[in-house]
């Protein structure tokens, strides 16, 4: 069984929800990423922000990335899988939710991320093109 550990990039970090944009931006420039968990005050995980976040939902709208803090980008349920979850599982997460990004969590930690390039390097042709089928459906016109 493979599971969630087994296809996560590992080593994922994530961002304090009283940090600023700006600094979130930077962090996602070091690590090479377009996503950053947001972590609260008891290390619990409340939200996902993305380079797209800070972008359109801050500079796009006049925000001052500085002054904008991630925790108050972070909006509705984050979406996680414990690592030991099978790939399956992982999948049905993310298509249930339509997202491209999943934290993994191992005793109430994070322990990596599984993003799209993770799907690509472990899972067959049909698997992907299952998952991005409904992960990218649109409903509506």
């Amino acid at each position: 069984m493979t599971t969630a550990g087994d296809i996560m990039h590992r080593g994922a970090r994530w961002i304090p929800a009283h940090e600023t944009l700006d600094r979130a931006a930077q962090l996602m420039r070091e690590l090479n990423v377009g996503a950053l968990p947001i972590g609260d005050d008891n290390d619990r995980l409340c939200g996902i922000l993305t380079d797209r976040d800070i972008v359109v939902g801050c500079v796009a709208m006049g925000r001052d990335p500085a002054k904008v803090t991630a925790g108050e980008m972070a909006r509705g349920t984050p979406r996680w899988i414990d690592a030991s979850a099978d790939v399956g599982d992982v999948l049905g997460e993310m298509q249930d939710h339509q997202i491209r990004r999943l934290p993994v969590i191992e005793n109430k930690r994070l322990v990596g991320m599984i993003s799209e390039a993770d799907l690509a390097r472990h899972l067959s042709e049909g698997q992907i093109a299952s998952w991005a089928e409904s992960v990218y459906a649109r409903t509506g016109p």
